[in-house]
């Protein structure tokens, strides 16, 4: 069931889009994975296009997926995000990656997915129903003009509700490294719920793994906090 808070998101795109023209930044959205990737190779060269983004594998369209990237004056790629629609049928969602986590890898080379394991917590037996995977998530690390000053808070949460204008989801859920979740981003993007221990990868001749939290929020949970103050968050974040 969704609740129908009495902005629905409104006020929040208002403030979203003044916070982003003021600070000259361009947001591009799309539904065409090939083009997203051109972006990708372009801009971000360090990190590949995801693979559960990948259109080589996922047929991906506008009816269950999208992407979005930011770009700053001089036309930079500065940060980038993606989602997509699962189909999981009656499938709760520790049902649905028992089976299919290998789908949803970190970027790094070598995963030796035979080692590799996924490990439900509470929170992945409950989540079922209309489910959107978040992910591909990147923000530029040159520069201090969008870390730390709660641009990434604003971009991340933009994202989360174009899912939820397109959708209307029961659960959006993501992963995120141990290393990235220590330091707080989670709850910069807006995640209320988070569980450490989902994933373990490990690399081939390497015996240190990487853990990967699963982060979620219901449909309730995400309407709540769009309902708060946006500039107030940025704010706080500076």
């Amino acid at each position: 069931m969704s609740i129908q808070y009495v902005n629905d998101g409104a006020q929040f795109f208002a403030a979203s889009h003044d916070i982003l023209n003021s600070a000259n930044i361009r947001i591009e959205t799309g539904s065409d994975f090939e083009t997203y990737g051109k972006i990708i190779a372009a801009g971000r060269p360090v990190q590949a296009l995801g693979a559960p983004f990948d259109p080589k594998l996922h047929d991906l369209d506008e009816t269950n997926a999208y992407w979005l990237a930011a770009f700053n004056p001089e036309g930079r790629l500065i940060h980038t995000q993606a989602a997509k629609m699962l189909s999981m049928e009656d499938q709760t969602l520790s049902e649905y990656m028992i089976k299919r986590f290998q789908e949803f890898p970190p970027a790094l080379p070598d995963i030796d997915f035979a080692r590799s394991r996924y490990r439900a917590g509470p929170g992945a037996h409950r989540i079922k129903g209309n489910v959107v995977y978040h992910g591909d998530i990147w923000i530029t690390p040159e520069g201090g003009s969008y870390r730390g000053n709660g641009m990434s808070t604003v971009l991340a949460r933009y994202g989360l509700m174009l899912a939820v204008e397109r959708w209307n989801p029961d659960f959006i859920f993501g992963f995120m490294a141990r290393s990235v979740a220590f330091k707080g981003f989670a709850e910069r993007m807006g995640y209320m719920h988070n569980e450490p221990g989902s994933l373990r990868w490990y690399r081939h001749g390497n015996d240190t793994p990487m853990e990967g939290f699963l982060s979620y929020l219901s449909n309730e949970d995400v309407r709540f906090l769009f309902e708060m103050p946006l500039y107030e968050l940025v704010e706080q974040a500076a």
